[in-house]
């Protein structure tokens, strides 16, 4: 697509301002490469048709490229254009749409009344605030609800969890600090007042007294098991507290991230500190949560 001529001065500047914005928005380098060059594609064919201004876009013309591209054969293999190209053939236009309307560029979305077949992706499960304050209500010890105030409070990965450190925690502050997340990329978590009383509470009353004795490799961990080892089986006890508050079994760790950040969404957060509150190192992966939120929030209304 990228050795497709574009003549028109206009459309090459566009192209341009188009990959700086995707730049300066934190996408990541493959989306800063494709998204442009699917755009090319579609200027091209502008071009072809002798549209030379973003004023003479109209959903027609859209309509007919999702066409085009749906009968157009696949340059490095045999076939046509995968389902999830076209999707991103598409998302790019929707992308840089919406991007010129926000510079008061365009005044109408032709994207607005067009719908296009989507490709599936399996759904993320979100918790209700009920399902939440079930999960609270099961809770046996502190233990219990310092693990709920790490992955559903702070948002933490397993593997984040894990590493945590006492040292990592300042209460003061009410800040947590994840040294090395994924991509080894390093943040600062938030804590409220109550994850704060939560993770103290477990520090001050509950960690020494838990457990067996505390192992000397494992003095710094600041979540223990039984055995005085760094606790890993985080999971194991999700488990047990999904089946006491009678929900479905399939809820995982993973199910508590995904709950607060729509949760924060619908709070009011932007997808920029949702982002940022997660560890996400492109905006794409947490955009997923705005879909996500909007269909929590239908299901909250029915």
């Amino acid at each position: 697509m990228k050795h497709l001529p574009i003549f028109n001065k206009e459309y090459r500047k566009l192209l341009k301002d188009f990959g700086v914005y995707l730049e300066r928005m934190g996408y990541n380098k493959n989306t800063q490469s494709m998204l442009p060059s699917c755009l090319q594609e579609f200027f091209y064919r502008m071009e072809q048709q002798g549209i030379n201004t973003l004023d003479q876009l109209t959903p027609g013309l859209i309509r007919k490229h999702y066409e085009y591209l749906t009968e157009r054969p696949n340059r490095t293999r045999p076939g046509g254009l995968s389902d999830s190209m076209i999707n991103h053939h598409m998302y790019a236009l929707k992308t840089f749409i919406n991007y010129q309307q926000e510079s008061g560029n365009m005044h109408t979305n032709p994207f607005s009344v067009l719908n296009f077949p989507k490709v599936k992706c399996p759904p993320r499960q979100v918790l209700t605030i009920e399902e939440i304050k079930a999960l609270y209500n099961a809770c046996e010890n502190m233990k219990d609800r310092a693990m709920l105030g790490l992955f559903y409070g702070c948002g933490l990965r397993r593997s984040e969890a894990m590493k945590l450190n006492i040292i990592d925690i300042n209460f003061k502050s009410q800040l947590l600090y994840v040294r090395s997340g994924k991509g080894r990329k390093r943040r600062v978590v938030p804590l409220t007042d109550q994850v704060k009383t939560d993770l103290q509470n477990y520090y001050l009353y509950e960690r020494g007294l838990q457990v067996r004795e505390i192992t000397k490799d494992n003095q710094n961990a600041f979540i223990l098991n039984r055995h005085g080892n760094r606790m890993v089986e985080y999971w194991k006890r999700l488990k047990y507290l999904v089946k006491q508050a009678e929900l479905p079994e399939q809820i995982s760790l993973h199910h508590l991230r995904h709950s607060i950040a729509t949760h924060l969404l619908e709070s009011g957060l932007s997808i920029e500190q949702v982002r940022d509150f997660l560890g996400h190192r492109y905006l794409e992966s947490t955009q997923i949560y705005t879909r996500i939120s909007k269909q929590y929030l239908a299901s909250q209304t029915v």
